[in-house]
């Protein structure tokens, strides 16, 4: 027997034991290395995730509400603490994707580190976008505990927030990814900040009711809106057949843009 022919009958067992796609092995070692780095910078990370939607929060809620008291019903406080759930989320999701990813795999090569390990491109970018969609989640129920404070009772339904914004941001984070995967430089992000996530963030329902007959109609593609309207439903009892809706459009989103991030940086790792 050939020692190539020897190379290859030993080599081929390791091969068949990448029988699976997203094996959970090759998930939690990239995730495990996330969760190593973020213990490195957690403050700064959490200070921004959270105090930047609570600022929103007590100058829209506190401020604005001594002047609108209430909206559809609701006290204007009750009104923007569910609503900025989605900026938490937002910030906490869609900007880690964006320059997390560009960095590390740009200026770092850590991803080309990582790959050189039994680990695939979709392994990679799924448990990166696994683990900014867990800390979304966590952050995203901040403002309604900060809302809490100023008179918001708490309700079985708020148990779900935590899950809506884990898959809002599971779509955002791919966004984000996919995002840096077609950017030449880190400045070209200013244009997707400006250009697509700002109008998202307004017109999303968070501070204001969408009314307007074209508004309402450009909100029900902003996956910001139905992640807005699916907390203030569940935060505040008010659950009903509606809400299927708003989270079949979430998981819908969630769903294309992983595919598409795993598609579009997934061809800029292998060249």
């Amino acid at each position: 027997m050939s020692s190539s022919h020897a190379g290859d009958m030993a080599a081929r067992p390791v091969a068949e034991t990448r029988v699976g796609r997203l094996e959970p092995a090759a998930l939690a070692g990239v995730m495990s290395r996330d969760v190593a780095i973020f213990g490195r910078y957690w403050k700064a990370t959490t200070f921004s995730s959270i105090v930047q939607p609570t600022i929103y929060l007590l100058a829209f809620g506190l401020g604005l509400g001594s002047l609108v008291h209430s909206v559809d019903h609701l006290k204007y406080v009750q009104y923007v603490a569910t609503g900025v759930v989605a900026t938490a989320v937002l910030f906490s999701s869609a900007f880690p994707g964006m320059f997390n990813t560009f960095i590390r795999w740009q200026f770092q090569r850590t991803y080309d580190a990582v790959l050189a390990a039994p680990v695939d491109v979709e392994e990679l970018i799924t448990a990166e976008v696994l683990w900014i969609s867990i800390r979304a989640g966590v952050y995203g129920v901040v403002p309604l505990l900060v809302a809490m404070a100023f008179g918001l009772n708490p309700e079985a339904g708020m148990l779900l927030v935590p899950l809506i914004a884990f898959v809002t941001g599971f779509g955002f984070a791919a966004f984000g990814v996919t995002v840096a995967a077609v950017a030449k430089t880190i400045d070209n992000f200013n244009y997707i900040t400006s250009a697509v996530l700002t109008p998202l963030f307004l017109v999303a329902g968070t501070f204001f009711p969408i009314k307007d007959p074209t508004l309402k109609t450009i909100a029900q593609f902003n996956p910001l809106y139905h992640c807005v309207q699916l907390v203030r439903d569940s935060s505040l009892g008010q659950l009903g057949g509606a809400d299927l809706t708003h989270s079949a459009v979430l998981i819908a989103f969630a769903l294309i843009m992983w595919r598409l991030a795993i598609s579009r940086l997934g061809k800029r790792l292998i060249d």
